[in-house]
């Protein structure tokens, strides 16, 4: 089967429908058969954010479509799209993300156009044979989602990794995972190995009728597979119309490089050359395993990608999504515990610094590096510029991890819960996204809400960490602490070097009145911290459900002093309501008021 993916033929200018809106092609707006009167601007904002539904629109962009190079002032956008969204009220239609910009949030139908909506497409992660590396399913999946997605003109909506991952772990069919996503498409495929080669076979499904409408088998050599993702990417640009595509032309020239560079250390002659291009290939080969191999809460795992990654970067220096990937694991680390923060900000900072013209070339470690300046340099200002040149980024996983968790340090909790909220339209069935919202409302003292949450993540996603680390805490604080106390339990049993897990099952013990069993846990953990660097933040709220107001406030000032990425949180955490009014404590929530002041003092960044 071998047919190109089009769409149907029809009116010369399109017709869209959203929340109860009708915009026809003359750019009149109805809402049923009432016609609202909209400003030239206020159009011109309102098909620009339509055209974009679903995406950031930064407040630069939408400056540059309405007026061009007119200077206007700072606040033209922001009174353009406020006087909008009156308009379109009571649908909430635009959602305003701080300090990013715009989001048309409804659903878009369109009627009368000659070329549809970017069909949504699910890429299935490879199934891999008999004596196929097992990294090379996910990853020819995750790299051809990346490279699809920062495709422009957009040609392909590519829906969320985490959920259709989470999908195929609970072993749900192609089609039911399309279904599950609303997809129009799935794009599924499987890896065999064969003496020489690898074959690739792919088909495409629509989902709507269950069709297979293409399916074909690729040979790669062995030696070429790194990099097979963009032979991926150009069939599938082929069969959606875009194979003279810029963006995928110099992708084209990309993989034609890797190739060259395989070949030239079979054939070269010169031996520098030859070592060149050797090194190169091995270092796409050593990325794309630890790319794999690091996305786990294994520690053990973790740290060998972090060698992976390391070694990778030495051995090609131009190599950015080594680097991406270096930046976000340390950032990992460094959360669950496993890394120090002063180590984090040194790996972050040296390998950042070894990427030429920065906001160009790797966008998005931005994030990160916004993350590193606030929790460890404790400079606001720096963080929210760095944030504000990362702030059109699409939702991905550490990069909205990133911008939540700066959100809540701030105790800005209600930018947090909608930065999850929004992130979860997009993303419904990842299990953090859900998981991290519990949190945020638990934080926000909406206890009602946030115990509502974790139930609900619990439902959903039974196995996974995240649902149990913070399902743990907030049942205990409220109540059920029998439940939090399995929950922990089977956390810490099933991953031992997770000294978060163990933090919470003592504060568990310790809510459930079983303090000798709690105390016995400190002491272990206390004997730990000795041997290894050991993450204390959670440990306040222990000390503080035993009665002991001075060791709580001195794990937070060692939290404080290491520079801990959750201490600015725990200082909002309802279970440590107690310390509220004590001089050290206040003490401690009043740098944090500081770092506010200081922002406050400095321009508003750029966007």
């Amino acid at each position: 089967m071998d047919q190109r993916i089009s769409a149907a033929p029809g009116s010369e200018a399109p017709e869209f429908l959203f929340a109860g809106f009708r915009l026809e092609p003359d750019g009149t707006l109805f809402r049923g058969e009432s016609q609202i009167h909209l400003p030239p601007k206020e159009l011109a904002a309102l098909k620009m954010l339509i055209a974009n539904a679903g995406r950031v629109v930064t407040p630069l962009e939408l400056q540059k479509a309405l007026w061009g190079d007119v200077h206007v002032t700072g606040d033209s956008v922001p009174k353009c799209v406020s006087s909008l969204r009156a308009r379109l009220q009571p649908e909430t239609c635009i959602q305003t993300l701080y300090k990013r910009g715009y989001r048309f949030a409804a659903g878009v139908r369109t009627r009368g156009v000659t070329h549809d909506a970017p069909p949504r497409l699910v890429i299935l992660p490879f199934t891999t044979g008999f004596g196929v590396p097992e990294h090379l399913g996910p990853v020819i999946a995750e790299e051809a989602m990346a490279r699809l997605s920062s495709a422009r003109p957009v040609v392909v909506c590519v829906l969320a990794r985490d959920s259709v991952f989470t999908l195929v772990r609970r072993g749900l069919t192609a089609q039911q995972t399309g279904e599950a996503l609303h997809a129009d498409l799935v794009l599924a495929g499987a890896i065999s190995a064969l003496p020489m080669h690898f074959r690739l076979r792919i088909e495409m499904i629509r989902i709507s009728d269950g069709t297979q409408i293409w399916v074909e088998d690729v040979l790669v050599r062995r030696d070429l597979v790194a990099g097979v993702e963009s032979e991926l990417v150009e069939r599938l640009a082929f069969r959606l119309g875009s194979e003279d595509a810029p963006w995928l032309r110099a992708w084209r020239t990309e993989s034609l490089a890797l190739a060259a560079s395989a070949q030239d250390s079979a054939t070269s002659e010169d031996e520098s050359a030859d070592e060149s291009a050797t090194h190169r290939l091995e270092a796409y080969q050593v990325f794309q395993r630890a790319h794999h191999e690091w996305q786990s809460l294994q520690r053990h795992r973790m740290q060998d990608g972090l060698q992976h990654l390391m070694r990778a970067t030495e051995l090609d220096p131009s190599l950015i999504g080594a680097r991406v990937d270096l930046v976000n694991l340390c950032i990992s680390q460094c959360f669950y515990g496993f890394m120090s923060p002063a180590m984090e900000a040194d790996i972050v900072r040296r390998t950042v610094d070894a990427v030429p013209d920065l906001p160009a070339q790797s966008e998005a470690v931005l994030p990160a590096l916004g993350w590193i300046s606030f929790h460890y340099d404790r400079n606001l200002p720096e963080a929210l510029r760095l944030m504000s040149l990362s702030s059109h980024l699409p939702h991905d996983p550490w990069i909205t991890r990133v911008r939540s968790m700066l959100a809540m340090s701030r105790h800005h909790f209600t930018q947090a819960i909608e930065e999850l909220q929004n992130s979860i339209q997009l993303d419904p069935y990842a299990p953090w996204l859900h998981a991290r919202l519990a949190w945020a409302l638990h934080l926000a003292g909406r206890a009602d809400e946030s115990l509502e949450q974790i139930r609900r993540a619990l439902n959903l996603f039974p196995e996974h960490e995240g649902a149990s680390l913070y399902g743990a805490v907030i049942l205990a604080f409220n109540g059920s602490t029998a439940h939090a106390i399995s929950l922990a339990q089977e956390l810490s049993e099933r991953l031992p070097h997770f000294d978060l897990a163990s933090s919470v099952h003592a504060y568990a013990l310790a809510r459930a009145g079983r303090r000798d069993e709690a105390h016995s846990m400190l002491e272990r953990l206390q004997w730990l911290s000795r041997e290894r660097f050991f993450l204390k933040s959670f440990l306040p709220a222990v000390y503080v459900a035993l009665g002991d107001t001075e060791a709580a406030l001195a794990e937070l000032r060692a939290s404080d002093d290491s520079r801990c990425p959750w201490f600015f949180q725990m200082l909002a955490d309802p279970r440590l309501a107690e310390l509220r009014g004590n001089p050290d404590f206040e003490i401690m929530r009043e740098a944090l008021a500081e770092m506010e002041a200081a922002a406050a003092r400095e321009p508003e960044p750029t966007v």
